[in-house]
């Protein structure tokens, strides 16, 4: 118990983001355990569930990072990756069962002539077996029960779309996308227009929003810092996600109003970027105290930070 009789939480008030590296053939789920185990954190979640045979880029948010999540998910992402012909695989990636083949082998112009078609605003339908909820229960939970799986297509964002290497049997692109593109449904939809088959068969995530490989570290070197302190160094700031919400200088005054969840005025010489966006960040000193949301002339508190 705290002074105040409340429970201690369990683990170190570790506040921020890990950005791994993710190995072939393990879960995101063990990741998050793992990297809240090495830092002994009291909280731990991931932005961007990456397959078990996917690699790259998977942000964990420790601590109070966990509440900038959303942020995280919206952003921006960038992949590798490799398609085979000549099977159709049930997952869409080298873990299924083959359902189809082809002899059909398409040629570079071939797919640089329909690449267009996949950029821009497209509507695209998720793999039957992905992490989508469908009446309550996940669509692979669905798919690997037998169950008929219908996957409504819907809008996503493909900013680039590059052709990167071919051999006879396979394909190398580079893609830039927004939130909730499936890598797999693209694979599927080229192999059909192409009028041949086609799996994922090399996945690789190498950006999440500001996050790059440059800034990942793997989970060997995670390992290999033997305390918190060491480990530490692996560790972004929480406002790492917020970079482009506009930031309030705060009173100290102020900073206590806001953590205990009351609104406070506006300043009259509010910057304009500030004024036009829909959310502020409130700092104290350069510590991050709250997102706040401007309404009517006053700052109201929507996430307070503990850091």
């Amino acid at each position: 118990m705290d002074p105040n009789g409340r429970k201690r939480k369990k683990g170190n008030p570790v506040h921020g983001w890990v950005v791994l590296d993710k190995p072939y053939a393990v879960g995101s789920t063990p990741m998050v355990s793992k990297v809240k185990w090495l830092f002994s954190a009291q909280k731990a979640g991931h932005a961007g569930t990456l397959d078990p045979l996917a690699t790259g880029i998977l942000p964990i948010a420790l601590g109070d990072a966990t509440k900038t999540v959303p942020f995280m998910m919206d952003a921006e992402k960038s992949y590798t990756f490799e398609i085979t012909w000549g099977e159709t695989r049930s997952t869409q990636d080298a873990e299924g069962e083959v359902t189809a083949t082809s002899e059909v082998r398409p040629t570079p112009a071939q797919i640089e002539a329909l690449l267009p078609q996949f950029r821009g605003n497209i509507e695209q339908a998720p793999p039957k077996f992905s992490a989508i909820k469908i009446n309550g229960k996940r669509a692979y939970d669905l798919a690997r029960a037998g169950e008929a799986v219908e996957m409504k297509a819907r809008p996503v964002r493909v900013d680039r779309f590059d052709l990167v290497g071919t051999t006879q049997d396979t394909a190398t692109f580079e893609v830039d996308c927004g939130k909730g593109t499936y890598i797999r449904s693209l694979a599927r939809d080229i192999a059909l227009e192409l009028g041949t088959c086609g799996y994922v068969s090399v996945l690789r995530r190498t950006r999440v929003g500001p996050f790059t490989l440059k800034e990942s570290i793997k989970l060997d070197e995670l390992e290999g810092m033997c305390d918190v302190a060491r480990v530490s160094e692996g560790l972004h700031p929480v406002t790492t996600a917020l970079d482009d919400i506009p930031v309030l200088a705060i009173t100290a005054d102020h900073a206590v109003d806001l953590r205990h969840g009351r609104g406070i005025d506006a300043p009259d010489n509010l910057p304009e970027a500030a004024q036009m966006s829909d959310l502020i960040r409130a700092e104290l000193e350069g510590v991050l105290i709250a997102l706040c949301s401007p309404q009517a002339g006053v700052l109201i508190p929507k996430r307070v930070f503990n850091l």
